[in-house]
């Protein structure tokens, strides 16, 4: 059985004490830079990982970040904060921190379960998803003074230069503006949107692409919109198709998409081409072409923001315009 690397064996390498090492991954801030540049080039080397519960004793922190696990609701693209989850559990090992995983029906029961996990010191920092217009989540865990960082923008007025909180989040204008560009490019310009109905943060920002895109090539299409429901997508689409001329539609989501897709093969147009967001397995199975929202860059942009180098979660902080968060551009997947 191979031998586990100790903190013996990093000071050995580093040529420093072993408090010196104990203070790299405990103190950082107080060790030289060049000093601690060496102690962390050997604990990479020799791929030593701090004992966590020792640690968590001598420092009083749990090591660990809590995340609301979603209620399973079925349908086709749950499955992307799935893969975020465990992206997120992936790249939290590698930093010696774990992820606690909590279930709340309402964000006002997020709101408890996220104070009895602080407040009973399970867990030091917190990654909230699906934020939207007056989150009280946010505002709770900013007036609590808990680190924090949201999958998702505060959807303020300025989101980028002075931001309410620090976040990461998928350019969604970004997918949708290469998913117009391209079937504008392979089909025609009577482009059309299927979306969520007005409102909804996300869904708003994936309509602003179509509509620069179509606005810089001349183009027109209509704007439909249904919750999001593979049998809701299918019917509007189908009214669609029965009193206009449509070349390709773009869709806010891959249960859109796929709804879309049924409701033009059913009228005999199984070539019109369409677009969904997500890529899930789902349209990778029937051959839609899709925007990857990419989650593993997601939780590694959430887990900068929160630690940084540091190798410990950072304090909330005031930051300079423009650095509090990582937008993550996705890849549109052509099929």
């Amino acid at each position: 059985m191979t031998r586990l690397p100790t903190v013996e064996d990093v000071a050995l390498a580093a040529g420093v004490s072993r408090q010196t090492v104990s203070n790299v991954l405990n103190t950082p801030g107080i060790v030289r830079a060049s000093t601690r540049e060496r102690v962390e080039a050997a604990i990479a080397e020799l791929g030593y990982r701090p004992h966590m519960a020792a640690r968590r004793l001598r420092t009083r922190r749990s090591s660990t970040i809590g995340i609301h696990l979603d209620p399973y609701a079925g349908g086709i693209s749950g499955v992307v904060l799935d893969r975020f989850v465990h992206a997120l559990t992936e790249h939290a090992g590698a930093r010696g921190m774990r992820i606690q995983l909590y279930a709340a029906r309402s964000p006002q029961e997020e709101i408890a379960r996220m104070g009895e996990l602080t407040e009973g010191g399970e867990i030091d920092a917190v990654v909230i998803t699906g934020t939207f217009h007056g989150d009280p989540r946010t505002r709770w865990l900013a007036d609590h003074g808990v680190p924090f960082v949201a999958f998702g923008r505060p959807w303020g007025d300025d989101d980028v230069e002075q931001p309410a909180h620090l976040w990461v989040d998928v350019d969604g204008a970004a997918g949708t503006r290469a998913a117009t560009a391209h079937l504008l490019s392979i089909a025609g310009l009577r482009i059309a949107f299927l979306g969520w109905p007005d409102g909804s943060g996300t869904g708003d920002d994936r309509e602003r692409g179509w509509r620069e895109a179509m606005a810089a090539a001349h183009a027109t299409g209509e704007r439909l919109a249904c919750e999001e429901s593979v049998g809701r997508a299918r019917a509007v689409t189908a009214d669609l198709l029965t009193r206009s001329e449509v070349d390709g539609i773009v869709c806010v989501s891959d249960s859109l998409a796929i709804g879309a897709h049924l409701a033009a093969s059913a009228a005999g147009r199984a070539d019109l081409p369409v677009v969904g967001f997500d890529n899930t397995p789902a349209v990778e199975a029937i051959g839609i072409s899709s925007v990857e929202q990419l989650p593993e860059q997601v939780a590694a942009g959430v887990l900068e923001l929160l630690m940084g180098s540091s190798g410990r979660i950072v304090a909330p902080r005031a930051t300079a315009a423009g650095e509090a968060h990582v937008l993550v551009e996705p890849r549109l997947v052509v099929r």
